[in-house]
């Protein structure tokens, strides 16, 4: 993994599920950060995406593209790079907040007051799933090229 590997992902649809849906890299991120919550294996925020970082305890690191700070970006990506560790950036840090839980949910089960998050990090996947399968799959043919 090289310095430029680095990018962003786009949204490629890939077979995969049980049920015989199709499901995009994005999708098969969500369900990932769902599953790595509830097994608490989420590391959220600067300083604890460091540490994790730093000592190596990272699978898998997630980025947004709209943090606002060029040093924070730098840091992270170059601690990936360091420990060869996988990094995917998305689009917005209040989507990837409301993916791993920095939001309150009203009665209808929709996110509200989502706060933004500029860095995760799973430290322990949870349980293997096809969405797991799919980012795996996807980092392996993004490292070929």
């Amino acid at each position: 993994m090289s310095e430029g590997d680095a990018e962003v992902i786009t949204p490629t649809t890939t077979e995969g599920t049980a049920e015989g849906q199709v499901m995009d890299v994005f999708t098969a991120l969500k369900e990932v950060l769902k599953k790595a919550l509830i097994h608490d294996g989420v590391a959220r925020g600067l300083s604890e995406c460091v540490k994790a970082l730093d000592k190596r305890n990272a699978r898998l690191c997630v980025l947004a593209q709209d943090c606002a700070e060029p040093t924070y970006v730098k840091l992270v990506e170059a601690l990936c790079v360091e420990h060869s560790i996988n990094l995917i950036k998305v689009p917005e840090g209040k989507q990837l907040g409301e993916w791993v839980g920095l939001c309150k949910l009203d009665k209808e089960a929709k996110p509200r007051r989502v706060v933004n998050c500029s860095c995760v990090v799973v430290k322990n996947y949870g349980e293997e799933s096809d969405a797991l399968s799919i980012l795996l799959n996807y980092f392996q043919t993004r490292g070929g090229q």
